[in-house]
């Protein structure tokens, strides 16, 4: 096989659905046009990350790369012995040996090799792409290497962040970005997102994804594993690395310098800026259509919270619910989240504090009111709190929603998610959802 040949292959709410729609389009303006995109960091920084993409038809990017530059190699990767073998896989676990599955070319590469893939190839005008799959009998596990081979460096850049893209929009049912990481030391830029998926009560399938380049080529190292806890991105980190090396070996092309390191930082988002993404959204078992956004009505809250930002003197905030249109549920279904923004880090503190003794005191001051704390944030600059609030109006009417308030910097935010039968999440799965939405709030100017 040359993996030279990549024939084409056939294959709610009123404002929601036109919201869905609109996604739709944004998805579609992201891989055909290009646009600049954001990147939360672990320390709070941003950083812009060009996207762009392509569709399933040839493009412009046959002729040549921008400013005049020349094609590359069109021979480059011409063989699968570049590719990773099952010694090479070694890293992604240390129990059981991994074996090659399968290993394809263009012609044969499947319509989706890795988790939130959108189309066929990234770069519909490369070279060549090579699909190679892995597994481990002992542990169950399994893995995938996709390697694409654009004309050019600046086409291999726009193929990285159509991935990404991919990633950060995944609208893949059922499953949640759990944590990610910005890599350091690997190829010329790097991520690393790892996607969950309940498998049972105390189980969840996690997908642990590499995308990095070097040169001409846009490398995707995906690792499947089951078990309680979100894996460490080391395992995935280091078989990338050797990958990379044996591309980078035959190419020529920087693999990158320095110490391999892995640091928390967000996938880009294409919501309102300061707000969740969707794949940050949680997973309910009796739901398989994914979460949209729409613009949201600020509101005081339930009867506890008394809120009133203007009073609290924000200079600005905003909300957006998320719903999942698609689903058979009750129009009552959602998260409405707001973030405000204050002059300076202590009035945002000092409405949180407010907001966390008016909830809880609620009882005392409201009889028709019960409510339980369900968790708490506690960092170093991040603090906040979560409830469960149950408002009992008479005549056999019970209402019950999650609660939560945290503060960021000069930031605040607050979740609300209705109770519902057959709708509800855990404590925990609602602390950490209002622990990402801090995170994502930094962006919120």
């Amino acid at each position: 096989m040359s993996g030279s040949h990549r024939a084409p292959r056939g294959g709610g709410r009123a404002a929601a659905r036109e919201a869905r729609r609109q996604q739709s389009r944004r998805r579609n303006q992201m891989i055909g046009a290009g646009a600049a995109v954001l990147v939360l960091l672990g320390g709070g920084g941003i950083a812009a990350v060009n996207a762009f993409g392509g569709d399933d038809s040839p493009s412009d990017s046959k002729a040549g790369s921008p400013d005049g530059a020349k094609d590359g190699d069109k021979d480059q990767l011409a063989d699968a012995k570049v590719l990773i073998d099952g010694p090479a896989a070694k890293s992604l676990s240390p129990t059981g040996t991994w074996a090659v599955a399968t290993t394809a070319d263009g012609s044969s590469a499947p319509d989706k090799s890795f988790v939130c893939q959108v189309q066929r190839f990234a770069d519909p005008a490369g070279v060549r792409t090579w699909v190679r799959t892995f597994r481990n009998a002992a542990t169950k596990d399994s893995a995938v290497q996709y390697v694409e081979v654009s004309n050019d460096t600046a086409a291999a850049a726009k193929s990285y962040s159509t991935i990404t893209t991919w990633l950060s929009q995944c609208n893949t049912p059922q499953v949640r970005l759990v944590a990610s990481y910005t890599t350091e030391g690997l190829g010329e830029r790097g991520v690393i997102a790892v996607f969950g998926q309940p498998n049972g009560s105390k189980s969840s399938k996690f997908r642990t994804v590499s995308v990095t380049t070097a040169g001409q080529a846009t490398m995707v190292l995906e690792h499947d594993s089951t078990g309680g806890t979100p894996p460490k991105p080391d395992g995935v980190l280091a078989t990338a690395s050797a990958g990379l090396k044996r591309i980078c070996a035959e190419t020529g092309a920087d693999c990158g310098s320095g110490s391999l390191t892995a640091k928390p930082g967000l996938l880009p988002t294409q919501e309102a800026a300061g707000f969740m993404a969707p794949i940050d959204l949680p997973v309910l078992p009796s739901i398989d259509k994914p979460w949209v956004s729409v613009p949201g009505e600020v509101r005081s809250g339930t009867l506890c919270e008394k809120i009133d930002l203007k009073k609290a003197k924000a200079t600005k905030y905003k909300t957006q619910t998320y719903v999942v249109p698609e689903a058979q549920a009750p129009t009552e279904f959602g998260m409405d989240a707001t973030v405000a923004k204050f002059a300076s880090p202590s009035a945002a503190s000092a409405f949180v504090t407010q907001i966390r003794k008016n909830v809880d005191g609620c009882a005392k001051t409201t009889s028709t009111a019960t409510v339980k704390s369900t968790g708490t944030l506690a960092l170093s600059t991040v603090k906040g709190e979560a409830w469960k609030a149950t408002y009992d109006t008479g005549g056999g009417k019970v209402f019950t929603f999650r609660i939560g308030i945290v503060g960021s910097g000069d930031r605040a935010v607050y979740l609300l998610y209705p109770v519902l039968k057959n709708l509800d999440i855990t404590d925990s799965a609602f602390t950490e959802i209002l622990s990402r939405a801090a995170e994502r709030s930094a962006a919120f100017k």
